[in-house]
């Protein structure tokens, strides 16, 4: 749950606190580049942007993860799903440094994707693995770990914490803490019975 659907929750709660951050980046970047203060109606669009994009990146997740969970396995399609959790940390983390709000647009289709797959994978890997008696109990997991990580973008988005001027990159850049988690602890575990003996056809292995 922690590289899976507690992403989701994640990037659905950390958008909130830096939104007037990301606007007035999104306004000093314009007259940098262009000589002129964009208009309200800009602004807004571009903003519209960052929020909704997420959107259309968790569609694409999403679609691919039936795929990638029977071409690859489960826990790999879990793991291949870090890969654009990392991406756009980078891309949101340093689009202050590079000035381009384009990087947030770009870093937020990114992790939609990863949420999209994230999500999915983690409610097919949980439910596999799950002893019967324990199958119902498994599954409710991922909507712990959305609300888990609703939670914690809440809470780095205080001022106290991430949510000021000079730290909303940083903010927006800490899903890579979840995917490297993920990334060092996930290949420990199995692979899903399901897989192994329905796709890969591996009896012995899924026993």
């Amino acid at each position: 749950g922690i590289g899976g659907a507690s992403q989701y929750g994640l990037q659905i709660s950390i958008i909130n606190s830096p939104a007037e951050y990301i606007k007035s980046f999104i306004r000093e970047t314009w007259l940098q580049r262009y000589g002129s203060s964009p208009s309200e109606e800009v602004i807004t669009l571009m903003w519209s942007f960052v929020v909704s994009v997420y959107s259309i990146g968790g569609l694409l997740g999403s679609l691919s993860a039936g795929y990638l969970s029977v071409r690859f396995g489960r826990k790999k399609a879990m793991l291949f799903s870090n890969i654009p959790a990392l991406l756009s940390a980078a891309l949101m983390g340093l689009s202050r440094l590079c000035g381009s709000f384009e990087m947030i647009i770009a870093g937020r289709l990114f992790s939609g994707v990863c949420g999209g797959l994230g999500l999915n994978t983690h409610l097919m890997y949980a439910g596999e693995c799950a002893p019967r008696k324990l199958r119902g109990l498994t599954a409710i997991t991922a909507s712990t770990a959305i609300a888990v990580g609703k939670f914690a973008g809440f809470a780095l988005g205080l001022r106290e914490v991430l949510g000021v001027d000079d730290l909303w990159p940083v903010l927006m850049a800490t899903n890579a803490i979840p995917a490297l988690i993920q990334l060092l602890t996930l290949p420990f575990f199995p692979d899903s019975p399901r897989y192994l003996l329905i796709d890969k056809k591996d009896k012995e292995a899924c026993l």
